[in-house]
């Protein structure tokens, strides 16, 4: 697995052919086996394959329009109310609920299994969080009790970057304590 970890990358460039429905299902099934606190399993997916849904979506992302070369969108929406039943919460990018926190975290990870079977497929993803939730949300009729995590670009890559330089392993560890 530390393989497939070293080589992923994240694509900004992606060719002409399609994603296949079979392949989206496997990356949506890796993303729902991931743990979640409590299992509350706070993920739901939007999945955007027409021109006019995409377009809207990178607008609502500050208009980086390279996104629109990749053939599928995958939107990563969090859900309080796995949490939180009766209250009536509204949920934006300064909410200090605890809670949303919580979600947040669960739901990065059910995404970061899904990138890792991207590139176990053979495709190229990009986690793109560039937006707010007052301009995403009413892109894709989202509720304002749900918050989303990131758009995740998917395609074919036409594109091999060099990997990016990371920390040493040995300035990032505290034993003990900090």
């Amino acid at each position: 697995m530390i393989k497939e970890i070293e080589m992923r990358r994240s694509i900004r460039k992606y060719s002409d052919k399609p994603v296949e429905d079979n392949q989206i299902k496997e990356l949506l099934e890796s993303a729902r086996l991931a743990p979640s606190g409590n299992n509350t399993q706070p993920w739901n997916y939007i999945i955007v394959k027409s021109e006019e849904m995409r377009q809207k979506v990178v607008e609502a992302s500050h208009n980086q329009k390279w996104m629109l070369t990749a053939p599928v969108f995958i939107v990563c929406v969090a859900d309080i109310r796995c949490r939180i039943k009766e209250e009536d919460v509204y949920l934006d990018d300064n909410s200090p609920e605890d809670e949303l926190k919580r979600i947040i975290r669960d739901t990065s990870i059910s995404v970061g299994y899904m990138l890792l079977e991207a590139n176990n497929l053979g495709l190229g993803v990009c986690w793109v969080a560039e937006f707010t939730q007052e301009e995403i949300r009413p892109v894709l009729n989202i509720p304002t009790d749900k918050y989303v995590v990131g758009v995740i670009t998917v395609g074919y890559p036409n594109e091999n970057p060099k990997a990016r330089p990371r920390k040493k392993l040995e300035d990032m560890i505290h034993y003990e304590c900090w």
